[in-house]
């Protein structure tokens, strides 16, 4: 495949597959030097590789395999490759008092505590702003489901780091459980996100 302004061409001839667009005047004062052309050409080259990607069904998966680096590495990433677990959930269930809640908070270091029924499922969540909202005298003799915040924003295993950053701004949130079949399995905090580009 090629990509000229000149039907007569060589290159053009010789293609298999020849585009050909209208020369554009260039933004050279002489009309000279390639500018707006080469321009033109950048444009028709984005269009045949979105179109072949599309066509391929190439996935943003296989794009990680082939560009691992950078930014675009960084963003490509899946949550579960860098999502806290196990013993690191800070978890609380639904009918402990706050005076225990409060513990777990401070000791998993993640600004917030999630709130689990008896099949530990996510209900809730509890976040400093919650807690700086509440503070009175009877704080202490609430319960987490009290306190918490029903129906929190969630992610999946599955979710690449670069959702989970937009997601994560969009809601105005520094930590997200990662839930299967709404079970929390993971955390990921804003912090572990910008150590990835640091």
């Amino acid at each position: 495949m090629s990509i000229s302004s000149n039907a007569k061409s060589s290159l053009n001839k010789n293609s298999t597959v020849g585009i050909v667009y209208k020369k554009p005047i260039e933004a050279c004062p002489h009309n000279l030097a390639p500018t707006s052309s080469t321009t033109v050409m950048l444009v028709i080259g984005d269009c045949m590789a979105m179109s072949l990607l599309e066509l391929k069904g190439f996935k943003s998966s296989q794009f990680k395999s082939f560009h691992p680096g950078g930014n675009l590495g960084k963003d490509l990433k899946r949550v579960d490759e860098i999502m806290h677990t196990g013993s690191a959930l800070p978890l609380s269930k639904e009918n402990e008092k706050m005076t225990k809640a409060l513990l777990t908070m401070t000791k998993k270091s993640f600004g917030c505590v999630g709130v689990v029924n008896n099949n530990k499922k996510l209900i809730g969540i509890i976040t400093d702003g919650d807690l700086r909202r509440n503070m009175n005298d009877n704080l202490f003799n609430l319960k987490a489901l009290n306190l918490m915040t029903k129906n929190p924003s969630t992610g999946n295993k599955d979710m690449l780091v670069g959702e989970a950053l937009n997601l994560m701004n969009s809601k105005k949130i520094t930590s997200l459980f990662i839930c299967e079949k709404n079970k929390p399995v993971g955390i990921i905090h804003i912090h572990d996100l910008l150590r990835l580009s640091s």
